[in-house]
């Protein structure tokens, strides 16, 4: 799609199709599975919101409109009833989208319409022509190709063609070049051609080229009814035979131009939009930090945004010989850091930082380029813990300081971490955003009387210049957030859990974990292997090879030729998805969806060992990044790669972990885990007497728990009723419904629901704190972690069916998982510190989920392991006692437990 290079002279008028839109951002991304945690699928949402949002960009409109279809009939079913009768249901996975888009569209200050008895097509050719009366520039953006009728020097039509990011742009020009007629043929062309889409039947043996070469021959329909004798052959017979149908489709073709709308064109224009209920709604949705960064980029600032003031600083660039007096001659007060530079796989480089003062004095220097002397002043002023510091996101520059030897000490703000605490569903905290979302300021040098921006004609200056802005930046937005924090009661967690645990991530990074690359690599063959003989085994069943990753063959060998069952159907014709491919074995006992099964879960773990053997470094270790400000849960997550993604039960992922191995110089490794945290924290938060009687009965829980409800002595709870009791225990603490413990334990859902009422009468007290923490939280308007971690849901009391479900859901699950994530972080810095104090050579490399993975220097086995135990067993003190699992081995999976 080519982009508009300048503002448009004339005003411009953009209109998009929703539903057409809409359905096909959910189909392009389908496979992408975007589900809240809630279980909200939003791949129509995150696909229209990014189409949108580069549209926007791009084309730069005056005016915009989204037009949507509705259920109801239109005046084209009155005509003919059959009209789209053979659309498939609406996808269960889609429902609810188009709601959640219309919150999108609010927030943004987008208008959007839709008209009983008609259709988003007619709505749009209505506004087209209106706007062309306007003497506006038009665009339309949509998947229907009905829309090329309305091209003209003043309409364009961008068609998309696969997805939603490919596009096609139609001018009368281009309408001529791809079919050889204008576009005032289109609508006679599309009536002799039919529309499988929307019922309208074609001419049988009549296709688009002999469709489109009787228009081009006679000019138009009208035209080619009037002389039809003079077609000749069969398919002259077949089109006397069949005109009233053709005129049928041309006049269901036609758009109307002339519908009755209550709106003026004019007024089209966006509406000014909150920063911080387009946050919300972001946070609610858990889009991440691509498509909401360039969302806010496209939309630019609110009015009062765009008047507000950038800095003014006052900027010095220190050169040799000049740091050690500035930093001396610095006031009293905390100071603002910035950094530029690469962070990455545990080390960095820093190229230049920034110190800002209090008061507005401001400095840039390039550290590696200093005096002995500067060096060292600023490697003391670094790491002295008295000289209070802030930084945004201060985990990369850490690591990168500490390849040149330096240390920071004395961080009291992270600005990053903070507005984590803030705001914890948000995905990504760029400063410049949080600068105007809080200060109410721009990222940008303030210009001087002048008019000039540059206080330095050197671009590496200017560049300084830029970074001591952001020093200042961040030494204001700390002040801000930390007194947005402090009525809220998430100081603490700043203060006292996550800024600490800032150098803990880092040196778990730097230090990584040993890699057995040979094994991984083995590993890998092994697993293309498998790959190769389930293609092979898969074209021996069908007799013919086919490509078993492309879904339109697969349907045409599943469907067609071996006519198996059909699945739900989609778009593209019946789902061939991992769940659709189970139920047919179950169904049919073939062996191919076995087989495509396997052909997938080797596919699956080729690529996850790829990944791994790409990410060894030349130290032999690979070292992931922990991510301490992406779920909102406040769970640290893991990428590049992502070491908690590795599977833990199947025999494969066990494989893996095989090939994580203790490093040089250390003598084994030590896992230690915590056993039923989440249970034992739902214990602790319900009060319910019967669970916590289970955990202290000294009999295994699931088994203890299956006795009460079951009545039956403990040793007599067979395997089936202790895994029924097991789906329980873990799926009801997050309001697992009747229909998913039905699917979970593969039973009818009245029998699960019997099973849940069961449950419930025997432990009460969680089906009580269930109801009143929802309560509460609609109340209060957010949910709390034991250590008062707050995650505030807005939508508990939206009037939006959708997004109060989702709401309440997130209520469910956060207090708990919330809780678990404290304990576990509570728990890395006491072991941190207790290891420290011991002077032990041992250390911590891994954190993942519940578990510790330790790296044992020799001779400290036995100590490290009463370290650990007292440690992670007293993190926290709960109604029933922390349990704390040790594994030891010379790789990860020896040493699970």
């Amino acid at each position: 799609m080519s982009k508009t290079e300048t503002t448009p002279s004339r005003p411009r008028l953009l209109l998009l199709d929703g539903h057409s839109l809409a359905y096909r951002a959910f189909y392009a991304l389908k496979d992408a599975q975007l589900v809240t945690t809630d279980g909200q699928h939003t791949e129509a949402v995150y696909g229209f919101t990014s189409m949108l949002t580069n549209v926007l960009r791009d084309e730069r409109p005056t005016h915009v409109v989204v037009a949507f279809d509705r259920s109801e009939p239109t005046f084209r079913h009155q005509e003919y009833a059959e009209y789209k009768a053979n659309r498939s249901e609406t996808p269960e996975d889609f429902r609810g989208q188009v709601a959640l888009i219309f919150e999108v569209l609010d927030t943004i200050g987008v208008s959007y319409l839709s008209l009983p008895g008609f259709e988003a097509d007619d709505l749009i050719a209505t506004l087209a022509t209106r706007g062309a009366e306007h003497d506006m520039d038009v665009l339309i953006v949509t998947g229907d190709r009905d829309a090329l009728q309305l091209v003209d020097d003043r309409v364009t039509v961008l068609m998309t063609r696969r997805g939603i990011s490919d596009m096609t742009r139609f001018t009368p020009e281009a309408v001529v070049e791809k079919y050889g007629l204008t576009p005032l043929q289109y609508p006679d062309f599309a009536a002799l051609r039919g529309d499988p889409s929307d019922n309208l039947l074609s001419i049988p043996g009549v296709g688009e080229k002999t469709a489109a070469k009787w228009v081009r021959e006679f000019g138009s329909l009208t035209e080619l009814v009037n002389r039809v004798d003079e077609v000749k052959g069969k398919v002259g017979e077949k089109l006397r035979d069949h005109l009233d149908q053709v005129l049928l489709n041309r006049r269901l073709t036609e758009l109307k131009r002339d519908v009755l709308l209550d709106v003026e064109v004019p007024a089209l224009t966006m509406r000014e939009w909150d920063r911080d209920e387009l946050h919300k709604l972001l946070d609610t949705l858990q889009f991440r930090g691509e498509l909401r960064d360039r969302l806010f980029k496209v939309l630019g600032a609110t009015e009062a945004e765009a008047e507000a003031a950038g800095f003014e600083v006052e900027t010095v660039a220190l050169g040799p010989g000049e740091v050690a007096a500035w930093l001396d001659a610095l006031p009293r007060g905390r100071a603002g850091l910035a950094f530029r530079g690469s962070y990455g796989s545990g080390t960095g480089t820093v190229e230049a930082l920034a110190v800002a003062a209090p008061g507005g004095a401001a400095a840039h220097l390039d550290p590696r380029q200093l005096t002995e002397s500067d060096e060292a002043a600023l490697r003391v002023w670094l790491a002295d813990e008295t000289k209070e510091k802030a930084v945004h996101d201060a985990k990369g520059p850490m690591l990168a300081l500490w390849a040149h030897g330096f240390h920071l000490a004395g961080l009291t703000c992270d600005t990053a971490l903070a507005a984590y605490i803030a705001m914890p569903g948000q995905r990504s905290f760029p400063l410049d955003d949080l600068v105007q979302r809080y200060l109410h300021r721009e990222l940008r040098v303030e210009e001087g009387a002048d008019g000039q921006t540059a206080l330095f004609d050197d671009p590496a200056d200017r560049a300084g210049e830029e970074l001591a802005i952001r020093a200042h930046a961040v030494l204001e937005l700390a002040e801000a957030l930390e007194a947005h924090l402090e009525p809220r009661g998430g100081t603490h967690l700043l203060r006292d859990l996550e800024l600490p645990l800032v150098p803990v991530i880092a040196e778990l990074e730097r230090d990584g974990i040993a890699a057995d690359r040979g094994y991984f690599a083995e590993l890998e063959s092994e697993f293309g292997a498998a790959v190769k003989h389930a293609v092979e085994e898969a074209h021996r069943v069908v007799g013919e090879p086919f490509n078993p990753g492309s879904t339109k063959q697969l349907q045409e060998i599943l469907f067609v030729k071996l006519g198996l069952p059909k699945t739900k159907k989609i778009k593209t014709g019946y789902t061939t998805d991992a769940d659709a491919l189970a139920w047919l074995a179950a169904q049919t006992e073939h062996e191919l969806p076995v087989i495509l099964l396997r052909h997938r879960d080797q596919t699956r773990l080729r690529t996850t060992v790829e990944g791994l053997i790409k990410e060894i470094g030349d130290d032999g270790r690979i070292h992931t990044t922990f991510n301490q400000i992406v779920a909102a849960t406040g769970r640290l997550s893991s990428e590049k790669p992502n070491l908690q993604n590795i599977p833990i039960r199947t025999s494969e992922g066990r494989r893996i972990r095989q090939g994580f191995t203790v490093g040089d110089g250390y003598e084994t490794l030590m896992t230690a885990d915590y056993s039923q945290i989440e249970l034992r924290i739902m214990a602790h938060l319900s009060g319910d007497e019967s669970l916590i009687d289970a955990f202290e009965s000294g009999h295994d829980f699931h088994q203890a728990t299956a006795a009460r409800v079951f009545n039956l002595p403990p040793d007599q709870v067979g395997g089936e009723l202790r895994a029924r009791i097991k789906a329980m225990n873990y799926g009801l603490a997050y309001g697992l419904s009747d229909f998913g413990l039905a699917g979970q334990l593969n039973i009818p859902v009245a029998e699960a629901r019997a099973l849940k009422e069961e449950y419930f009468e025997e432990f009460g007290g969680i089906r009580d704190y269930l109801q009143a923490i929802v309560a509460q939280a609609r109340h209060d308007g957010y949910t709390e972690t034991i250590l008062g971690r707050r995650r505030y849901l807005p939508d508990l009391t939206s009037d939006n069916r959708q997004r109060r479900e989702m709401a309440e859901r997130m209520a469910l699950n956060a207090p708990i998982q919330g809780s678990a994530a404290d304990i576990i972080k509570l728990a890395m810095l006491e072991v941190h510190s207790a290891l420290r104090e011991a002077k032990m050579a041992s250390r911590m490399l891994l954190q993942v989920h519940d578990e510790l993975v330790f790296e044992v220097a020799p001779g400290e086995l036995d100590d490290l392991r009463d370290v650990v135990t007292a440690q992670m067993s007293t993190a926290y003190s709960l109604r029933v006692p922390l349990s704390v699992s040790i594994g030891v081995g010379r790789t990860w999976e020896d040493a699970g437990h």
